[in-house]
Order: C-alpha cells, then structure tokens, then sequence
C-alpha cells in the first residue's frame, strides 16, 4: 500500500474531510475519491461531516440574508425617497398623471414581480401610457415591450402590424402572443388585448409610491368638497 494512503486512511478514520486530507498530503481530491468510494465508515463520515458543515452553515446563511435584506431595503427606500421628490415636480404634468391614473385602474400592482405592465384593448389607452413611459419615465424605447392576447382564429403577424402600426413601436418590441379561447361567440374584442410592459423594480417603487402620494394630494387639496 502506498504510504500516502496508508496515512490518508488514518486521517479519514480521524474525520476529516478531502479537503483537509488533500492539504495535509498532497494528494488529489478525486484520487481520495476512488480510494475511499467502496468504504462504508468513510461514508458514514462524509454523512456526519455533511450534516455538520449544514449545521454550522446555518448561522452563516441567516446573516447573509439579513445583510442582503439591508441592502435591498435601503435600495428601495432611495428608490421611494426618489420618487418623492419628483412628484412635487411632475404633479403638473397632465401627462404624470394621466399615466398615473392609467395604471392606477388598470396596471399590474404586484411589487414583488417587478413588472410594470398595463392591458387594455383600446389603441389610444396604450399609446398614453407609452408616452409616460418615455417622456415622464424617460424610459427608452428599446426596454418597453408589448404583447397580445388574442383569439385562436386571429391572424398572430397581422395583429402585431396592426397594432404596431397603431402604437408606432417597431415589431422587434413585440414578444410572443398569448392565444385564450374567448367565452362568448360573437362579443369579440376585434383587436384583441395589448400589454405594454416594461421589467423594472426602480420604476415600479415610484410607480406604487406615487399612487400613495397623489392620494394625499387629492385630499388635501378637496378636503373641504367632501
């Protein structure tokens, strides 16, 4: 038997690991493997060896999901504090809040998907809610993407150019359509249903920020009419 395994034995039967056998002698984690892979205490050993590093890992993995929360809460609180901000200077903008009220009735308000999106059958809807992503936003064109809902019998490329054409956003921004069988015969939205959407976490804080501040700002300013 070589030396170097007669000596690795006697480590392993101590408990330790490959990786501490490997430093003590040199010898290749894989050439432990194979000396060692038919031996029913050494894999005892690894058994108890991996329940321990578990153990001892616990501690470890709490903490770094306390500092990544942290860090993720203190991103979104500049994300709100943002957001603040700009409202006092966007409150004026008919185009804020159109885009805002939009949303409000018929954007998606789930904050953890980060996912801004908005469905509506109607060209002229979209095309607002478009250009408060641009202009309000200051969103390029290039991350906003649309997608259709439409009716098996409904023509994919033609429905896509048609609403490109509508919305002037080029094909290359359009994703894969979604196909739903529609519950009544004949009552049909002709176009189908568009979603706009755009996949940021940023801009959906301030989005949901600023439905909170523009509540207050209602308030505040009509108190006296209610």
């Amino acid at each position: 038997m070589r030396k170097d395994r007669h000596l690795a034995i006697q480590l392993r039967r101590q408990k330790k690991s490959y990786n501490e056998i490997s430093n003590v002698l040199g010898v290749p984690k894989s050439t432990l493997h194979v000396w060692f892979k038919n031996n029913q205490w050494s894999l005892k050993i690894k058994e108890d060896l991996t329940k321990k590093a578990r153990i001892l890992a616990k501690p470890k993995l709490r903490l770094m999901a306390m500092a990544n929360k942290k860090k993720w809460e203190k991103i979104h609180t500049q994300f709100q504090d943002k957001a603040k901000k700009e409202f006092t200077l966007l409150i004026k903008d008919p185009l804020f809040v159109a885009g805002l009220m939009l949303y409000w009735g018929e954007g998606d308000k789930v904050l953890k998907n980060c996912l801004v999106r908005l469905s509506n059958s109607d060209p002229e809807l979209i095309k607002v809610f478009y250009l408060f992503l641009k202009n309000v936003l200051l969103i390029s064109k290039e991350k906003i993407f649309i997608k259709l809902i439409l009716y098996p019998e409904l023509e994919d490329l033609a429905y896509k150019k048609s609403w490109s054409n509508k919305l002037n956003i080029p094909l290359s921004q359009f994703k894969k359509s979604a196909i739903i069988l529609g519950k009544h015969p004949t009552k049909r939205l002709s176009l189908g249903i568009c979603s706009i959407e755009v996949s940021s976490r940023k801009i959906k804080e301030k989005i949901i920020t600023w439905f909170a501040l523009y509540q207050k700002y209602i308030s505040e300013k009509y108190i006296h009419l209610v």
